[in-house]
């Protein structure tokens, strides 16, 4: 026979919180019907979901972007099942513990749960350790410096791009020139964009600069993007693996004319990447052509303290 006790009238019986439960096994039945309902949903996504809606068609496009994907697409399942599994025991707890309308005075009162509380404490921060520790070994590993069959030193400039090829002992260059949008939002003519080429198979090293302002170098299908700053060299290294035409542009608000600044690259045989070499002007045309801030007719101007 179960007895109840009230302090007062008006307070009435309070309630055991075994009374709210309900049934726990079927909570848990329905929680782990919705993981696999989800589970069951993800297997029939479409090519775009399962590389996570990134920009790259293929997976490897270069010797980076399978990594890249998988991380990415992991780290969003890892943090979909743990949304579901945390909103599901929110809601549980909504409907398990309301309310109900037999229910008089006041549940009983916990001032605090240590294991609980340490639960929810040391879980996230396992949670942000392991995903750190993924990150800090993928972006190593892509950064890490490559003796590169081919060097590229990537000079941008408002509002275009020269490319400098280091080949085989053969220096060749490129000089771009800026885009133009057309007024009436008809499309461009891509060809007349200035073209990076990258030779398949290849290792290569881009060696980024700028002529004038913070500019920031990014194919999207590569799934690589880095600043360009003036003074400062930062570099790429990577290995083209499916030939295509791929699109490249600043991703650095840089002026005016940013939008303008476009560019294509073409992942082509090695036999192709010569004769485009072949076609380009002999030498490289270096930081002797970057803006001088601090020379003025000729001269260098010298500041002094505090000026």
């Amino acid at each position: 026979m179960k007895t109840t006790f009230c302090t007062n009238k008006e307070e009435g019986p309070s309630v055991s919180s075994q009374d709210r439960t309900g049934s726990r096994g079927s909570a848990k039945a329905k929680v782990l019907a919705l993981v696999g309902t989800g589970a069951l949903l993800l297997t029939g996504c479409s090519a775009e979901a399962k590389r996570g809606w990134l920009p790259n068609v293929e997976r490897d496009t270069t010797n980076h972007t399978g990594a890249i994907q998988d991380f990415w697409v992991h780290s969003w399942i890892a943090v979909v099942v743990i949304g579901v599994l945390t909103w599901g025991l929110m809601l549980w707890c909504i409907v398990a513990y309301r309310r109900r309308k037999t229910d008089t005075g006041y549940p009983r009162q916990l001032s605090y749960n240590m294991p609980l509380e340490i639960f929810y404490t040391a879980i996230p921060l396992v949670l942000v350790l392991v995903f750190f520790s993924f990150n800090n070994t993928l972006e190593k590993s892509i950064n890490k410096p490559v003796d590169s069959q081919l060097v590229v030193d990537v000079r941008a400039k408002q509002w275009s791009w020269d490319f400098n090829y280091s080949y085989q002992g053969t220096e060749k260059h490129f000089a771009g020139t800026q885009a133009h949008l057309h007024t009436d939002g008809s499309e461009g003519a891509r060809e007349e964009l200035p073209t990076l080429y990258l030779p398949a198979g290849k290792s290569v090293q881009l060696d980024l600069n700028s002529r004038d302002v913070i500019h920031s170098f990014w194919v999207p299908a590569f799934l690589q993007k880095l600043d360009m700053i003036p003074g400062k060299t930062n570099h790429i290294y990577l290995t083209p693996q499916v030939e295509g035409n791929y699109d490249g542009k600043c991703a650095e608000l840089c002026g005016e004319y940013h939008s303008e600044m476009l560019f294509n690259v073409k992942v082509v045989s090695e036999a192709e990447f010569k004769a485009q070499l072949a076609k380009m002007d002999d030498g490289h045309i270096g930081e002797e052509y970057d803006r001088q801030p601090d020379a003025v007719n000729g001269k260098v101007v010298t500041h002094g303290e505090g000026e």
